[in-house]
């Protein structure tokens, strides 16, 4: 979340960046109404117990002196009761302040953008080219079914639209590819990886901002208000939730596969052949706590980190700096990878790479000292997909299929795969 001072002295600044980001003022509205009455009782009750401080001295020293003080001790009755009745009206304005605060989105790093939607994205480079296919290339869902990599219908019986099964090499692709990523970014990019549970309260959705704005497109279990995660980004970001690290240990580069879930309420119809959107998919995570000074640079870094996995299976790609209007609600500045799928035709986000700056450690209080006894700060953190699946299977499926069907497997999965060098009809 935004300082709420930041909030107050540049509303009309904030006001911009709302309106950039497709969102509707009245949070804004919200906040400056409650922000103004809440100090406004504070004031009134703080006052009120000065008074009646005053006054309590007052009623020893005539009590001391054999006084009748009977009459300053009634009206100080009613003014504990007028303290009381404030005190909770300032509780409640202090949390409506609050719960306008978390529907206020980050401010956008200058170089972002400012758009609509993803025609205002900007195309920062690109890699590889895309191939030039001798015959018609099929599409991913084709090639799944032809290859017995993964059965939609049974996966569709069990448990709804839009959950796969993987079977046989379809699911040992799946493993590879994660045990590939996760090994790539510990033993190269010096990332450690972490395991985390799937499952998380509300404190932690808060936390990185999926809730409140969010809820209606996560997966809820409703009698422990827990939440299946949308991303590891939520568990491996809280990880050092209410901490004060050294400054001396940052940054802190963790790596985490997890399951992922997300009912994408809003989404209905949209792309929902084969494997282009589904309610739970697995992602290879990257989390990044840095100082303040750095976190920009180190953003450069973690795209460039999930672009050597694209290039190293060998997928054409191009990396997109989001506009205002397409960033994500926690973020300041956002890398999407996108991977060129052949079959359908059509650039696929595989990854996003974003910096936060302390609006999540805002929200989680983690903070930092630069050294011993310094004041402490808000770390930035910073989160990218190092990839995610599955429209990363989609786009090793669509680009290295062969005219017989068969599907070439990337030179660096081969180890992973038993040294299948290309995935053929059973």
């Amino acid at each position: 979340m935004l300082d709420p001072k930041f909030i107050r002295a540049n509303a009309d600044a904030v006001r911009r960046n709302i309106r950039n980001r497709n969102t509707d003022e009245v949070v804004l509205d919200e906040f400056l109404e409650a922000d103004e009455l809440w100090r406004r009782r504070l004031t009134e009750a703080d006052e009120l117990k000065a008074l009646r401080n005053t006054v309590s001295e007052e009623i020893s020293r005539m009590k001391r002196a054999g006084q009748d003080a009977s009459a300053e001790i009634a009206r100080m009755r009613e003014v504990s009761d007028r303290i009381k009745a404030m005190d909770a009206e300032v509780r409640d304005l202090e949390q409506r302040v609050q719960n306008a605060a978390l529907l206020i989105p980050n401010m956008p790093h200058p170089s972002a953008p400012v758009g609509r939607d993803d025609k205002d994205n900007v195309t920062v480079r690109e890699w590889g080219k895309p191939r030039r296919f001798e015959f018609k290339p099929l599409p991913h869902w084709e090639l799944a079914k032809n290859l017995e990599l993964i059965d939609f219908e049974r996966g569709s019986r069990m448990s709804g639209s839009g959950f796969i099964l993987y079977t046989g090499l379809g699911a040992r692709l799946e493993r590879a590819l994660i045990n590939w990523m996760l090994d790539l970014h510990i033993g190269r990019h010096n990332y450690k990886e972490v395991f985390a549970p799937l499952l998380v309260n509300r404190s932690a959705m808060i936390g990185t901002s999926q809730l409140p704005k969010f809820e209606f497109d996560m997966y809820r279990l409703p009698d422990d208000d827990l939440f299946l995660i949308p991303t590891s980004e939520v568990t491996v970001t809280n990880i050092y939730r209410e901490d004060m690290l050294d400054g001396g240990d940052l940054p802190i580069y963790l790596t985490s596969y997890s399951a992922c879930f997300r009912r994408e309420a809003g989404s209905a119809g949209k792309d929902t052949r084969g494997l282009l959107r589904v309610h739970q998919f697995d992602k290879v995570e990257m989390v990044k706590y840095t100082d303040p000074d750095t976190s920009y640079d180190e953003l450069e870094k973690l795209t460039e980190n999930a672009e050597e996995v694209l290039q190293g299976l060998g997928l054409p790609y191009r990396v997109r700096l989001l506009c205002t209007g397409e960033m994500a609600f926690q973020s300041a500045k956002t890398y999407d990878l996108e991977a060129w799928a052949p079959g359908v035709e059509q650039w696929l986000e595989v990854s996003s790479c974003s910096n936060c700056t302390d609006f999540q450690a805002r929200r989680m209080n983690t903070r930092f000292r630069r050294e011993q006894g310094a004041k402490p700060e808000f770390v930035h953190t910073l989160n990218g997909s190092g990839v995610a699946l599955p429209r990363t299977v989609i786009a090793i499926l669509e680009n290295h299929q062969q005219a017989d069907g068969s599907v070439v497997v990337p030179e660096v999965l081969r180890p992973y795969m038993g040294g299948l060098e290309a995935i053929r009809a059973p």
